[in-house]
């Protein structure tokens, strides 16, 4: 007993020592937001504080205390804004803080997620719904497009779900024109542009030594050549309907079997980079930049010069091309599911004035807000002459504006993403092809066939996703993939294991919402 004893007081401690951490080395500088001299909402003219707990964004910048931007949001709101930052994903550094009962005013968690699905379970959220009167902005979202997020009626936070995609198919242009090859249509021309890739050595470097294809490696089912599937005709990105009517795995459709049959093909032919399941994403872009590889599924959107400027500091003559992804035999095509999560900010119980809470959520999302993050004070950080807008680069610099016109860091990886709004600075060289790659992306994007993801799919994962089912149809996939096991019998045993280990459980969960979600 006093062994247990000990270890619980050394477990309290080192959660204490955790939560201490996050709120000493909080991404702000160490300090608190500037004060505002004329908010007057809170107690005795006081400005209300607000307490904003959130992952950040690796590549930006810290905020200083001095921030004229964080001022200047608390004079137009009367508010006392203290930010801590968590890094980028650190999403178990919210939890924890969450756990100690020291709460924020607003907190952004990651969604969905068993963490989050217990704090609204547990009431620790304020709802948000008698507030969206003074919410046009979230009020639209959160009645529109965002509807099913509602848990009995009640919206307990907003839900940043990306609306856009920005996932391209990718290859070296100047290859193909070497090659006196045409951008692939169909999948049977994306299979002779590999070949070509492979054996007619389009980097003239008089070796065989590149690849058509390339990927990344991912925790959970690897969707790097999901666009297979889509080109067979697979038509939803997270489930299918049997011939009953009910939802199945994505597996147990024809165009899943036809997809592994062309990637085994792939694969046995050596036309796919044999290394991809190693490669992260700064791996597999360097493969890209070195000559390496010919295609790969990639992120575009604010990549686009950014990729093909380090394409050419190696290859002068390089080119990034994009296409929509290769249609399969009946003219099919998609690239990635539509995403059915990402981030969720809420106001918590502990909340001093919860409509104030409500009130800067709902700036940072509004238009006046946006502008605010994205250029700054007019006259201080940017001037405009008519639609150009001039970027005053030494003055946002000492606010912590990322250089070359773009956004400050409370604009980045909290309640949104500058692709929601396609935003680019005005200086931002190859706009315009920027802004083609996210009009190609989001036309590729397939839907899904349920809107929620159950506690059960958080809890063990499904297909296209994170946990044991997932991690035992990667292993499947592969293994078929590279010929270990017959691709008949490999998806006859993972249909029943999947089953037995935990699908049965998810799948019951899964058909009662997609029948709650019909009527």
């Amino acid at each position: 007993m006093k062994n247990n004893n000990k270890s619980r007081v050394v477990s309290i401690l080192s959660l204490i020592l955790i939560v201490a951490m996050i709120v000493g080395c909080s991404n702000n500088g160490g300090g608190k937001s500037p004060k505002s001299s004329s908010g007057t909402d809170g107690e005795g003219g006081k400005p209300v504080k607000i307490v904003y707990l959130t992952p950040g964004d690796s590549a930006a910048k810290p905020i200083q205390p001095d921030d004229r931007i964080i001022a200047e949001i608390n004079k137009r709101l009367g508010i006392e804004l203290e930010l801590k930052f968590v890094p980028e994903g650190g999403f178990e550094k919210v939890n924890v803080a969450m756990a100690t009962g020291d709460f924020p005013d607003l907190v952004t968690a990651q969604y969905p997620s068993s963490s989050l699905s217990q704090w609204m379970e547990e009431g620790l959220l304020v709802p948000l719904n008698d507030y969206l009167p003074q919410m046009p902005t979230v009020r639209e979202k959160l009645e529109g497009q965002f509807s099913w997020t509602a848990v009995d009626g009640k919206f307990y936070g907003y839900p940043f779900i990306e609306e856009k995609s920005n996932v391209s198919m990718t290859y070296r242009a100047d290859w193909l024109e070497t090659l006196n090859i045409a951008p692939p249509k169909t999948l049977d021309e994306f299979y002779e542009a590999l070949k070509a890739i492979v054996n007619g050595d389009p980097d003239q470097n008089g070796k065989k030594d590149t690849y058509g294809l390339t990927g990344t490696k991912e925790n959970g089912f690897n969707t790097s050549f999901n666009f297979v599937f889509y080109a067979y005709g697979l038509p939803y990105g997270d489930w299918i309907l049997d011939n009953d009517g009910k939802v199945a795995p994505v597996f147990e459709h024809p165009a899943f079997k036809s997809g592994v049959e062309y990637i085994q093909k792939l694969w046995k032919e050596k036309l796919i980079d044999p290394e991809f399941l190693l490669n992260d994403t700064q791996q597999r872009e360097q493969k890209f930049f070195q000559s390496k590889a010919g295609f790969s599924v990639a992120n575009l959107f604010r990549h686009v010069n950014r990729l093909e400027t380090s394409l050419k500091e190696l290859t002068p003559t390089g080119k990034l091309g994009f296409i929509n992804p290769p249609a399969g035999p009946e003219g099919k095509h998609g690239m990635v599911g539509n995403p059915k999560g990402g981030l969720f900010t809420a106001i918590t119980t502990k909340a001093k004035d919860p409509e104030k809470a409500a009130q800067f959520l709902e700036f940072m999302l509004s238009p006046e807000g946006r502008e605010l993050l994205e250029l700054g004070i007019e006259g201080v950080h940017y001037t405009k002459d008519g639609d150009n807008v001039n970027y005053n680069e030494e003055e946002r610099a000492k606010d912590s504006f990322a250089s070359n016109g773009w956004s400050h860091p409370l604009a980045w990886g909290n309640v949104v993403w500058p692709l929601t709004r396609n935003y680019l600075p005005h200086t931002e060289p190859q706009a315009d092809r920027a802004k083609e790659s996210v009009e190609i992306a989001t036309s590729n994007l397939v839907p899904n066939l349920v809107n929620v993801t159950t506690p059960e799919e958080i809890e063990m994962g499904a297909v296209f996703g994170k946990g044991i089912l997932s991690e035992l149809a990667n292993q499947y996939y592969f293994d078929m993939i590279a010929g270990k096991i017959d691709i008949d019998k490999g998806l006859a045993e993972l249909s029943k294991k999947w089953r037995e280990q935990g699908g049965d459980k998810v799948l019951a969960a899964v058909n009662a919402a997609y029948e709650a979600q019909q009527k």
